[in-house]
C-alpha cells in the first residue's frame, strides 16, 4: 500500500524536476472546471478548496472572477511553490496548504465547495478512498457541492508512473456514502500539451 510518505516523495520528485506546463493534466483554461463550480451557484465568498491543486492554474481563473476565499492544498511543496511564483503578490490572498488530503484535519465544515481533478484517483486502496471521503465530508458545510474527476473506465491505467483508480458511479457512490447525493456526472476529452487525448469522468456531489 501507499504510504503517504511515498506519496509526498513522489510528488516532491515530479515538480523539481518537470516544468508545470510540461506534465500531461496541465491545464492553461480550466474550462469544465470553472463551469462546474459556476454552476454551483455558490457567492464569490464561498470557502473553495482545490484539492491536490499544486501548480494548477484553476485558482488563478478563481480569483480573476471575484473568488475571495480560496485555499489549495497539495501534498508536495514545489508544487505549491510553483503557483506562489506564478501568482506573486496575489499569492497572499490563498490559503496554501501542505499536507497529504489523507492527513489533513480540515475546520469542520469550513468550506462550501471542494474541487479534485485527479487527485482521488491516485488511491487504489479502498480504505485510503474511505478516508478521503471522511476527510471531504468534514470539510465541506451540509449542503456544500463537491467536485470530483478522474480518468474514465476507458481512459489511461496510469499516470506519472502510478497506477490509478477509474471508478465508475457505482464505486465512487459507495465510497463516499450516504452522505453525498449524486448532482450530475460528465465526461471529457482532455488534451495533453503533448497533444494525446485523455478521457476522464466528472462528478458533482451535494452534502447531505
Amino acid at each position: 500500500m501507499t504510504t503517504s510518505d511515498d506519496r509526498r516523495t513522489h510528488w516532491q520528485k515530479v515538480w523539481t524536476t518537470k516544468p508545470p506546463e510540461t506534465v500531461s493534466w496541465h491545464q492553461t483554461a480550466p474550462t469544465l472546471s470553472l463551469a462546474l463550480i459556476e454552476a454551483a451557484g455558490l457567492r464569490k465568498d464561498a470557502g473553495v478548496v482545490d484539492v491536490g491543486g499544486g501548480a494548477s492554474e484553476l485558482v488563478d481563473r478563481l480569483s480573476e472572477r471575484g473568488w475571495v476565499h480560496l485555499a489549495v492544498l497539495d501534498v508536495s511543496e514545489a508544487a505549491l511553490n510553483h503557483a506562489v511564483e506564478r501568482l506573486g503578490p496575489l499569492a497572499d490572498d490563498i490559503t496554501w496548504i501542505e499536507s497529504d488530503v489523507l492527513e489533513w484535519r480540515p475546520v469542520p465544515g469550513l468550506f462550501e465547495l471542494w474541487h479534485d481533478r485527479a487527485c482521488f484517483h491516485f488511491l487504489t486502496d479502498e480504505g485510503d478512498q474511505r478516508k478521503y471521503a471522511e476527510v471531504m465530508a468534514t470539510a465541506l458545510v451540509p449542503g456544500g457541492m463537491a467536485i470530483i474527476a478522474t480518468f474514465a473506465m476507458d481512459g489511461p491505467e496510469t499516470c506519472s508512473g502510478l497506477t490509478v483508480e477509474r471508478p465508475d458511479e457505482e464505486n465512487l457512490a459507495r465510497v463516499l456514502g450516504p452522505q453525498f447525493e449524486l448532482m450530475d456526472q460528465l465526461t471529457e476529452n482532455h488534451v495533453t500539451p503533448g497533444g494525446a487525448v485523455q478521457k476522464f469522468s466528472w462528478w458533482v456531489w451535494r452534502r447531505l
